[in-house]
């Protein structure tokens, strides 16, 4: 077999996105050498499977790859749910969307988001990105980068995943399309209210002008897309010693709900793109979007072991190997009948500029600039209602609940109609929360200040994102017969991001301490009664929340005047990074065995900072003195990419790269609680501070990956890979030490002994390994009879494994981490007609959820198993006149209606959460002129 060296032409176009020139080229000579041989034009998504393997088989690094045909053409209706399906990756589902992507076990703060090669913001509170924010009908194509090369601007542990945009004089053809989809749930309208069918629209114009020297692409979409879900919460539960000296655990109290939400996006695209000479391009892309996620939430939460009632011993069925009482009654218990509303806005604003010019034909120069910013509101409100106000007011319920095996929680048996609005009324039926503190500390009197029930609450956070990026860079092609071309330059990252959080107590306007009385819910804003049929509650009433507090019925009181977590929840983080590189382009033979890849160097500074609130309460008020910390840091992070083509079909790879992930926002911000204590601890420190800590440096690791790709046909590939990750660092739960000089004890005004104090929080730290394989393989079915064409598959099989440990040598969990990850899809696609079904898997994993005021939390989450198909036809193919451009699908999400489950602790009926999402169905259509 002879062997073959890329040559620079080819290479060059690889890194440039031509693939598909290649796969043309390669079609057209095998063309040539038999006329008599029928040619299956390969389009839709077949051609998309071509285009993605010529990615990965023409990269320089370890590569995947999801390519469109055309704009608007994805094979999914969601970014995310493609890139969960490729090997090594999968995603982490919020409101039943796939949204949080993982790679390699690794969670989403470990990898790197760019756009066109530039870092991303967030709408998040951390670093990682919501994939959901980005319609997938804008979008070209997405590479995830596992290994790392100098010139890649963007850091992390797990890889870099970016999102493309089209280039529109690479089109090379005028594109006028229309793409239209109709959504519809099979839970229809869980509440009044909401909604159950959306839509989608696309427009998008790419064009070439000037002889083809001003390329212009630009892409509008629209989406209003329903969701439903059935969901029970538990509280806890809580563990207790019983008189026979056994340990037990019970249901303390639980919060089902349905949920109807509906996700407003508007988007638009701009690339225009110049070449007005050969030496010299410019592209300038800008990406808006307009996020709007309306939740509707009515339930009822059910106290228990933790409520007013007592249990009936006589009711009571423990499952005897875990202890735990699966089936109780509960007598005398008063619930709170949650009616709740939720907005989560977002504008997200990109623009960047490119220009390259070649100055001969050696030498290359760049330069890069982009802005981006995302700005993200929270509106969430709780209204409470009930049989009556406080906790031995109004008429109590008997409720029973029984865990009947699985992981769907429990069902309840209450006596009580709660859908009768005059058994229940607006009001806080349990005392909890509520700031007595102020009428004590200012004496405050009068229905309008008394603060002492709380009827409601609204969580009001806010996130604002900023990052500022500067590059420039140059190459220069050698003529030796190992480098080919050496590329180097620098960078600038300015990102800003801050955190303003508060909350609000609700009272309602006429409630006063004389007349603590409820209220009913007036007439105009009753819609009637949602169903709870799920967990046996039956139904309850629902009414207007949003509309009764734009109206004025409750008084809203500042939770951060009595609450110190909203000053240490609110913050600013600042960081300035400046990088340098060099890479270089391998292309020689080791032997008779040509060789690619390259090597590089990268050199990282980080300058940071973080303004926030050192907080105490005195007599229930909240105190705060303003922080200001900054830290620096540097890394030098050499890489390794090499290529053996073993033939033109064999390929070996091996990688090798120091990483570094950042920590995570908030963990790094300067909001902490400061407390003074007359007593030194063990350290001979007075001040104990706790909160987030400045000084963090990222997480490091030394990665390798060795594998193996076969590319035996043009649609058909077969790839192992080893891959194995050295954590020289992480970031854990700890003490350290925290400068306190000039800071006065606060009942004596005078320096403490120490200038020093004891801080608790997030600390540098730990070492470990991770290491895993991958299997990936796309099958086309012509290879096995000519009459199988246009049948293939796609599949792939990820296993992880680790072994890492604390700064104190305890066994550590790292979130994300699935040990196992399989996708397969199965696909027809021939004269026009296509027809595909997918599966992503994931085994159980620790993740991120929005937790009680929306602050992270980290919950044990069971893997789940997600099927979705897809029908289409392509007119084309047809014959029919008018109709050549014409394509419709029909899609099919979470075919099998697959739960969101999430436990505490490892008793699997200690359910936390158990999210029920239906089905989705899309009807959608394609027209191109």
């Amino acid at each position: 077999m002879s062997m073959f060296k890329p040559s620079i032409l080819t290479l060059a176009l690889a890194a440039a996105g031509l693939n598909s020139f290649v796969a043309n080229a390669a079609e057209e000579d095998q063309k040539a050498k038999n006329d008599n041989v029928e040619v299956i034009e390969v389009k839709g998504f077949r051609g998309s499977v071509v285009e993605s393997i010529n990615t990965k088989r023409f990269s320089s690094e370890v590569v995947e790859s999801i390519s469109a045909e055309d704009i608007g053409k994805l094979p999914d209706s969601s970014i995310a749910e493609s890139i969960a399906r490729l090997p090594g990756l999968t995603a982490q589902r919020l409101d039943g969307r796939a949204s949080r992507v993982s790679v390699r076990g690794f969670s989403e703060n470990e990898s790197a988001t760019t756009f066109n090669g530039r870092e991303q913001v967030s709408i998040g509170d951390n670093r990682g990105v919501e994939f959901d924010l980005y319609p997938s009908e804008i979008m070209s194509g997405v590479t995830v980068y596992k290994t790392p090369s100098a010139s890649i601007e963007a850091e992390g542990i797990a890889g870099v995943i970016d999102l493309q945009t089209v280039k529109p004089l690479s089109k090379g053809e005028r594109v006028i399309m229309f793409n239209g989809q109709y959504e519809q749930s099979s839970l229809d309208k869980l509440n009044p209210d909401g909604d159950d069918k959306g839509f989608r629209g696309t427009v998008s114009y790419i064009d070439q002008f000037a002889d083809d020297t001003i390329g212009v692409a630009f892409a509008y979409n629209k989406m209003s897309s329903p969701n439903q879900e059935k969901r029970w919460n538990s509280w806890g539960y809580p563990e207790f010693t019983g008189d026979d000296g056994q340990n037990y655990s019970i249901l303390g109290g639980a919060k089902p709900f349905v949920r109807s939400s509906t996700l407003e996006r508007d988007s638009a695209m701009l690339v225009v793109e110049a070449a007005p000479t050969d030496r010299l391009s410019m592209t300038f892309d800008a990406l808006y979007v307009d996020f709007s996620d309306e939740k509707i939430l009515r339930g009822i939460e059910v106290p228990f072991a933790w409520g007013q009632g007592s249990i009936s011993p006589d009711s009571a069925v423990i499952d005897q190997q875990t202890g735990f009482i699966t089936s109780a009654v509960t007598e005398g218990q008063r619930v709170v009948v949650r009616n709740d509303y939720e907005e989560r806005n977002a504008e997200l604003k990109q623009f960047g500029f490119n220009t390259k010019y070649d100055i001969n034909d050696s030498w290359t120069v760049e330069f890069d600039a982009s802005r981006s910013e995302v700005e993200r509101q929270i509106w969430s409100i709780e209204s409470y209602s009930g049989t009556g106000r406080g906790d031995n007011n109004g008429i109590a319920d008997n409720i029973g609940y029984v865990f009947d095996g699985g992981n769907t929680g429990a069902q309840f048996s209450p006596q009580l109609d709660y859908s009768d609005y005059n058994l229940i009324q607006l009001g806080g039926p349990l005392s909890w929360g509520a700031s007595a503190a102020l009428n004590d500390k200012y004496g405050l009197t009068g229905t309008a200040f008394e603060n002492t029930a709380q009827d409601g609450f609204i969580n009001a956070p806010e996130i604002n994102d900023e990052l500022t990026t500067l590059k420039l860079a140059a190459s220069k092609v050698l003529e030796n017969e190992y480098i080919s071309k050496v590329h180097f330059g620098m960078s600038y990252r300015d990102r800003e991001k801050s955190k303003l959080s508060e909350g609000y107590f609700m009272t309602l306007k006429d409630f006063s301490l004389s007349n603590p009385g409820m209220l009913a819910v007036p007439e105009q804003y009753r819609l009637g009664s949602t169903s709870l049929d799920f967990i046996g509650m039956g139904n309850m009433i629902a009414y207007d929340t949003n509309g009764l507090v734009n109206d004025g019925y409750y008084n809203l009181l500042q939770e951060s005047l009595t609450d110190i977590k909203h000053k240490t929840q609110s913050w600013t983080v600042q960081e300035q990074v400046t990088a340098a590189f060099i890479q270089a382009d391998i292309n020689a033979e080791l032997g008779a065995i040509p060789v690619t890849g390259n090597v590089g160097l990268r050199y990282v500074k980080t300058e940071q900072s973080s303004q926030g609130n050192a907080a105490n309460t005195v007599d229930g008020i909240v105190l705060v003195t303003p922080t200001d910390i900054s830290h620096d840091y540097s890394h030098v992070l050499p890489s390794l990419n090499l290529a053996f083509a073993i033939d033109e079909d064999q390929t070996i790879r091996f990688g090798a790269a120091k990483t570094i992930s950042r920590a995570r926002l908030d963990e790094m911000n300067a909001s902490v609680t400061a407390n003074y204590n007359e007593i030194p601890d063990d350290n001979g420190n007075f001040w104990s501070v706790s909160g987030g800590n400045p000084e963090l440096e990222p997480k490091e690791a030394t990665g390798f990956d060795l594998s193996y790709e076969n590319y035996f046909h043009e649609e058909g590939y077969f790839a192992a890979a080893f891959f194995y990750k050295d954590i020289t660092q992480w970031i854990f739960d700890g003490r350290y030490e925290i400068d306190m000089t000039g800071v006065t004890n606060p009942s004596t005004g005078e320096l403490p002994p120490t200038s020093t104090g004891t801080g608790s929080g997030k600390v540098n730290g730990g070492s470990g390994d991770l290491w895993g394989y991958e299997l990936s393989l796309a099958l086309p079915f012509s290879l096995f009879h000519p009459s199988l064409e246009g049948f293939g598959l796609i599949a792939s099989h990820t296993g992880v494994e680790q072994d890492l440990t604390d700064q104190n040598d305890n066994e550590y969990e790292l979130p994300g981490l699935s040990d196992q990850i399989d996708s397969l899809t199965v696909y027809y696609e021939r004269h026009g007609f296509q027809a595909r079904t997918s599966m992503r898997k994931r085994s159980d994993f620790k993740g991120d959820i929005y937790g009680a005021g929306f602050a992270t939390t980290q919950v044990d989450i069971r893997g789940e198993t997600i099927w979705d198909a897809q029908l289409g036809y392509d007119f084309a193919d047809a014959g029919i006149a008018g109709l050549e451009n014409l394509s419709v699908t029909f899609q099919v999400q979470n075919i099998t209606e697959e739960p969101f489950i999430s436990l505490q602790g490892e008793n699997a009926l200690q359910v936390r959460d158990y999210q029920d999402y239906g089905r989705t169905f899309l009807l959608g259509f394609s027209y191109k002129l």
